[in-house]
C-alpha cells in the first residue's frame, strides 16, 4: 500500500530548500530591523521617537515578566529575556513568531496517545518492576518513574550492544534479510551512499516478496541528503515514505527546531534497533568527517522490541501515516529469548513539556548512582540542575566520568560546552576529549548495573524541542559490553584539566559565554 501524503517529489524538495534558506535570511533580517526602526523613529518622529521606542521597550519589559512567570526550562526562558530586553524591536517580533509556549502543541501532528499495551503484557511489568526493585533497590525508583508513564519493564529480551557503525550496520543488514511480515524505518537522517546502498537493496528485495516496509525520516535533516530520483526509486519498489514537519509548510515558524531526532529500525516486532547512528556513510566511516567517527547502538531482541513498533505506529499515525491493518497483526510471532536482566524503552517529545521523562530519567540516574558514573555525549549544554546533581554525586565519591568528541563538528556549542567544564572538574567529574575525531555516542553507565542507549544528548535540544528514543537495560550483558566500550574510548582520549581550563584565552571566554546565554538557538 502506497502513502498517500507526503511524497516529496521535485517541486515540494525546491520548497523545502527556498523555505528553509529563507528562514534563515528572515532571522539575520529582523536582528537588523532593531537597528533601522531606532533610525526611522529618529527620523520621522523627531523628540518623540524616545517615547515610541520606550513604549516598544516596556512591551519587550512585559514579554519577559510574563516568561518569567511561566513554568518550563530555565535556559528557555533566559535566553527569551535578555533577547527582549536587549533588543526589543526584534525580540517582541520573534517571540510572537517562535517563541510562543504552544509552539511545538501547534505542529501539524495528530493527537494520538501511545496504543495500548495488553493488560497481560503491563501486570508482567508489574510483576518485573518488584522483582528489579528486590534485586536494585536503587535503579527500582527510576523502573517506576518510567512504567507510571506507560513505559513498561520488559524481561524475555536479550540486547547486544554495538560498539561502532560498521558493526551496527553488518548487524542490521544483516536481520533486515530475515524480515517475513514488515520492516519500520524512523530516523533523523537517511543518506545516500555506500551504507543506504546496502540497506536499500535489502528493503527493495524484502518489498518484493511482500514485506511491509515504511519508513519516516525529518526534512530537516535530509534537505541536502536525499535526491528526487532516490526517493522515487524508494517509492517505485513499494516502500512507504513519510516525511516528518515538512520545512516548506511552516515560513512563518521556525520549526526546525521541533524535529524528530529518533533512530529506530523495528523488524516483526521481534528485533529493535536504537541508538545515535543515523544511516549515512560517516556513521560507519566510509566518508571522512571531523576525524574518526565514533558512534554506537544497541540491538534489541525479544519482548522489549515490541515497545518500539507502538513508537513508531504513533509516530506514523501522528504525522498522517496510515496502516493497512489492525495493531495485532504487528506483534510479534516468533518466541522470545530467555534474555537476562530486564529491558525498558522510552520517548520523549516536545508536545510532553513540562513533563519531560528523557530529563528526569538522566536526573534519576545521577542521583541513584553510588559508585560510578560514566556518560558519552557529543554535546553538552544542560540546565543548572543536572549540573548540579553531577557535582553533588562527584563530591559524595561517585566516580563520575565525562566523555566527549576531540574533533567537534559544530564550534560554537562546543564552546558552550567548555563553559561547564570548570565547574566539573573543580568537583572531581572527570572529562575526557576523544582524541582520534568525533564522538557521537549517546549513553550512560551506572555501578556496572544499569545502561541507557539512545539519540539523547546532553542539551536543550534533546530534552526540550526534539522527539527521542532510548532504552534503558537493567543487570543485562549489554551493560558490561558498554563498559568495555567506554573504557576503548577513554584509552584513546585525552583527560582535560581545569589548568588547562584556566588557560582559555579572554576572547574565547566572552565569546562562549554571550554564546551560552543564547544557546537554546545553536
Amino acid at each position: 500500500m502506497m502513502s498517500k501524503t507526503k511524497r516529496p517529489g521535485s517541486q515540494e524538495r525546491i520548497e523545502r530548500r527556498i523555505s528553509a534558506a529563507g528562514r534563515l535570511t528572515l532571522c539575520v533580517l529582523l536582528l537588523l530591523l532593531q537597528i533601522f526602526t531606532t533610525l526611522a523613529l529618529s527620523a520621522l518622529l523627531q523628540q518623540r521617537a524616545s517615547y515610541v521606542y520606550g513604549a516598544l521597550e516596556l512591551m519587550g519589559a512585559g514579554f519577559a515578566i510574563w516568561i518569567y512567570s511561566r513554568t518550563g526550562s530555565p535556559s528557555y526562558k533566559l535566553s527569551w529575556m535578555c533577547l527582549l530586553l536587549l533588543v526589543p524591536v526584534a525580540g517582541v517580533i520573534l517571540f510572537c513568531l517562535w517563541g510562543g509556549l504552544r509552539q511545538a502543541k501547534d505542529l501539524s501532528l495528530r493527537r494520538i496517545a501511545m496504543p495500548p499495551e495488553r493488560s497481560a503484557i503491563v501486570q508482567a511489568s508489574e510483576g518485573n518492576f518488584t522483582r528489579l526493585t528486590r534485586e536494585l533497590p536503587n535503579w527500582g525508583r527510576v523502573a517506576a518513574y518510567l512504567q507510571k508513564r506507560d513505559f513498561w519493564l520488559y524481561r524475555n529480551t536479550s540486547a547486544r550492544y554495538l560498539p561502532d557503525g560498521a558493526a551496527f550496520f553488518d548487524d542490521l543488514i544483516e536481520h533486515l534479510g530475515k524480515a517475513e511480515t514488515y520492516i519500520f524505518l524512523e530516523y533523523y537522517i537517511l543518506a545516500e551512499g555506500e551504507i543506504w546502498d546496502r540497506i536499500f537493496a535489502v528493503l527493495r528485495e524484502r518489498a518484493a516478496a511482500g514485506v511491509e516496509v515504511k519508513i519516516i525520516f525529518d526534512d530537516f535533516g535530509n534537505i541536502t541528503r536525499l535526491s528526487d530520483p532516490m526517493l522515487q526509486a524508494i517509492q517505485n519498489c513499494g516502500i512507504e515514505l513519510e516525511v516528518f514537519n515538512p520545512v516548506h509548510k511552516y515560513v512563518n515558524r521556525l520549526y526546525f527546531n521541533y524535529r524528530d531526532h529518533r533512530k529506530i529500525t523495528v523488524i516483526d516486532g521481534h528485533w529493535a534497533y536504537t541508538g545515535g547512528i543515523n544511516i549515512g556513510d560517516e556513521y560507519a566511516n566510509r566518508i571522512r568527517r571531523f576525524g574518526h567517527w565514533k558512534d554506537s547502538g544497541v540491538r534489541i531482541e525479544g519482548d522489549a522490541a515490541w515497545s518500539f513498533t507502538l513508537q513508531f505506529i504513533r509516530m506514523w499515525r501522528m504525522i498522517g501515516g496510515e496502516l493497512p491493518n489492525e495493531l495485532d497483526y504487528y506483534r510479534p510471532r516468533t518466541e522470545p529469548p530467555a534474555g537476562e536482566g530486564y529491558c525498558q524503552p522510552f520517548c520523549d517529545g516536545p508536545e510532553n513539556n513540562p513533563d519531560n521523562p528523557v530529563l528526569e530519567t538522566y536526573l534519576q540516574i545521577i542521583g541513584q548512582a553510588r559508585r560510578m558514573l560514566y556518560l558519552t555525549t557529543p554535546y553538552y549544554a544542560v540546565e543548572a540542575s543536572m549540573q548540579e546533581a553531577l557535582c553533588i554525586a562527584a563530591d559524595a565519591g561517585v566516580d563520575v566520568r565525562l566523555m566527549m568528541p576531540g574533533i567537534p563538528d559544530k564550534k560554537m556549542p562546543y564552546m558552550v560546552a567548555e563553559t561547564y567544564w570548570g565547574e566539573l572538574l573543580r568537583h572531581g567529574v572527570k572529562i575526557y576529549r576523544y582524541t582520534p575525531g568525533f564522538l557521537h555516542s549517546k549513553s550512560v553507565l551506572a555501578d556496572r548495573e544499569l545502561a541507557l542507549v539512545g539519540s539523547t544528548n546532553m542539551d536543550y535540544r534533546t530534552f526540550q524541542l526534539q522527539y527521542e528514543t532510548a532504552v534503558l537495560l537493567y543487570q543485562s550483558p549489554a551493560v558490561e559490553e558498554l563498559l568495555e566500550d567506554m573504557d576503548a574510548i577513554m584509552a584513546e582520549s585525552q583527560p582535560y584539566t581545569l589548568a588547562e581550563w584556566n588557560r582559555r584565552p579572554w576572547p574565547k571566554r566572552a565569546i562562549a559565554a554571550v554564546l551560552k546565554l543564547f544557546s537554546i538557538w545553536l
